[in-house]
């Protein structure tokens, strides 16, 4: 098969693995390399430099809405398009010119958790299990029917970071299995999404980083969990802004008024919520890197003296 991979982020390396194992990938389309780190000198994507590896030919163009841009694909002569995490979204025309269409592999259980973070956006939610799905593409937002899925278990105390390497782990061997399936001569078929239980993973703000105390405490560690490693909680403790790196939810009741100090120890450092207890226990101050709590109160004995 011709098959041309698109795609962007670390997510999406290890499906153009996947798809390149063979030699069949032809081409990779990813963003156009773009200004990072303090000297915002221009970085190539994961995906390029994966594909550069490969000795894959690169196209970066900023739009796919161009008819040059359609037309560069039709001269590929693609059998499939295997979109993963791209960062654009496909028009119709695209859609339409390989031979199997495209397919998506993409990070949820859907139709729960489409769009732009469904990592993160289930664990916030407390969701106890997720999955990926390998897709038709259509015209709608991760609407499109559903060719293979499996399923995954979010660990209890797992973050952002952890599960969104599992998940492109899980994505990549999903796609190898299409893929086998469609070498084979069979096209898996195509499950349209239920009707009921569409919900929407809007793209991570820095804004949304800062802990409300009035929340209860387990939809605060969530908070936590998912936002690690970015955007990372924020909250106001005991005077000082603090970002925190890992915390876990007492069921402790109190009659203290949320984001009041209830206990400072080795254990961590226990904030009042609107329902339980927030037990942080590794925080990172202004400037500063990461460190326990304990070795945060070495330096903030005020506070372990007056719990």
């Amino acid at each position: 098969m011709r098959i041309v991979f698109a795609g962007t982020p670390d997510f999406a390396v290890p499906s153009l693995r996947a798809a390149a194992a063979r030699g069949e990938v032809v081409a990779v389309y990813t963003q156009p390399d773009r200004p990072a780190g303090r000297g915002r000198e221009l970085q190539a994507s994961p995906v390029k430099l994966e594909a550069l590896k490969r000795g894959i030919p690169v196209l970066q163009p900023e739009t796919l809405k161009s008819e040059l841009s359609r037309d560069a694909l039709r001269a590929l002569e693609p059998d499939l398009m295997v979109v993963v995490a791209y960062g654009q979204l496909l028009p119709q025309k695209i859609l339409d010119i390989p031979k199997y269409g495209c397919w998506n592999v993409h990070a949820s259980l859907l139709p729960r958790w489409r769009g732009a973070a469904p990592i993160q956006r289930a664990i916030e939610a407390g969701d106890r299990e997720t999955g990926v799905c390998l897709m038709q593409m259509e015209k709608g937002l991760d609407t499109g029917p559903v060719l293979l899925s499996q399923k995954l278990a979010i660990g209890e105390n797992e973050t952002g970071g952890e599960l969104h390497d599992r998940l492109s782990e899980l994505g990549a061997q999903t796609l190898a299995d299409g893929l086998g399936l469609l070498r084979a001569g069979i096209r898996p078929v195509a499950k349209p999404q239920p009707e009921t239980g569409a919900t929407y993973a809007h793209k991570l703000e820095k804004g949304e980083a800062k802990l409300d105390w009035t929340q209860s405490a387990q939809r605060l560690a969530d908070k936590v969990r998912a936002f690690q490693p970015w955007p990372v909680a924020e909250a106001e403790v005991a005077g000082e802004r603090l970002r925190i790196h890992a915390a876990v939810a007492l069921p402790l009741a109190h009659q203290a008024a949320p984001g009041t100090l209830l206990v400072a120890g080795r254990d961590g450092i226990d904030i009042a919520c609107g329902e339980g207890a927030l037990r942080i226990r590794t925080l990172q101050r202004e400037g500063g890197k990461a460190i326990t709590a304990a070795d945060y109160l070495n330096a903030r004995r005020d506070l372990r003296a007056g719990a």
